[in-house]
C-alpha cells in the first residue's frame, strides 16, 4: 500500500491563501500618511518661492487734476522682472505722498506710477494753446505729458530764440527745443481736431518764455510746430 510521505501520520497540511491588505492595515495607512506629508512640505516650498509684491492700482478712471484717496486705490499682487522695475509704482505698506494729485489721466484698474503724481498748479506758468499736425505729435500725448517743442519753416529767425535771447544771439538750430520740459494741459484727442486738420495742444509754459516763442513764430513765414515728449 502506497504511503502519504508529506507529513508525519501522513496528513496533508492545508492551504494558505495570500490576501490583499485591508483598510485596518497599518501598512497602508503609513503611505497615506507620507503621501500627505510631500504634499505638505510641497506647498510650504512653493509659498515661500512666492516672490510677488503688492502695488497700488486705481480703482475707476481719475482725470488729470484729481486729489486721489484711500478709497480710490485698490491693491494688487504682482511679479516684477527686477527692481528697477517695481520702483516705478507705489508698493502696498510703503509710505504714500500726501497729496496724491495726478498730473494725468489713469484708467480703471491701471498700476499708479509715481510719475503721474505732482503739482498741476506750477506758479509763474502761461497757458497757451499751439495748433500742431497730428503726425507730428506722438500718439501717447495727453494732459500732464511733459513735452520739448521744436519750431522750423521758412524764413530767418536767426536773431530769435525761445529762450529770451535777442538780436545777435545767432543762427537758431531747429533741432534745439523752442520750449523745453514744458506740462501739456490739454490735448484733446485726434477726432477732436480743429477745422485746418490740426491737432490742439495747450501747454503750460513759463511766463518769461512766453513772448520769445511767439517770436519765434511770428519771425517764420511757415512755422512748422513738432512735440516730443520727454520720458513717460
Amino acid at each position: 500500500m502506497a504511503r502519504n510521505l508529506g507529513t508525519p501520520g501522513g496528513q496533508v497540511p492545508p492551504a494558505v491563501r495570500t490576501s490583499s491588505p485591508g483598510w485596518r492595515d497599518p501598512r497602508l495607512w503609513v503611505g497615506v500618511a507620507i503621501v500627505a506629508a510631500s504634499v505638505l512640505v510641497g506647498t510650504r516650498v512653493l509659498a515661500s518661492a512666492d516672490d510677488t509684491v503688492q502695488v497700488w492700482v486705481v480703482a475707476d478712471d481719475a482725470p488729470a487734476g484729481q486729489e486721489l484717496d484711500p478709497a480710490d486705490l485698490q491693491a494688487r499682487r504682482l511679479r516684477f522682472a527686477d527692481a528697477g522695475e517695481l520702483e516705478r509704482y507705489f508698493e502696498v505698506g510703503a509710505d504714500l505722498p500726501d497729496a496724491l494729485t495726478l498730473v494725468r489721466p489713469v484708467g480703471a484698474g491701471e498700476l499708479l506710477p509715481r510719475s503721474a503724481i505732482g503739482e498741476l498748479d506750477e506758479a509763474g506758468t502761461v497757458t497757451i494753446s499751439i495748433a500742431v499736425d497730428p503726425l507730428l505729435v506722438p500718439s501717447s500725448i495727453g494732459a500732464g505729458a511733459t513735452v520739448n517743442v521744436y519750431v522750423d519753416g521758412e524764413g530767418d529767425p536767426g536773431d530769435v530764440a525761445a529762450s529770451g535771447a535777442g538780436a545777435g544771439a545767432g543762427p537758431r538750430d531747429a533741432g534745439v527745443p523752442a520750449l523745453e520740459e514744458v506740462r501739456v494741459v490739454a490735448a484733446p484727442q485726434p477726432d477732436d481736431f480743429g477745422a485746418g486738420g490740426d491737432r490742439q495742444v495747450e501747454l503750460a509754459v513759463p511766463a518769461d518764455d512766453v513772448a520769445a516763442f511767439y517770436r519765434l513764430l511770428g519771425s517764420l513765414t511757415t512755422p512748422v510746430v513738432s512735440l516730443g515728449q520727454v520720458g513717460r
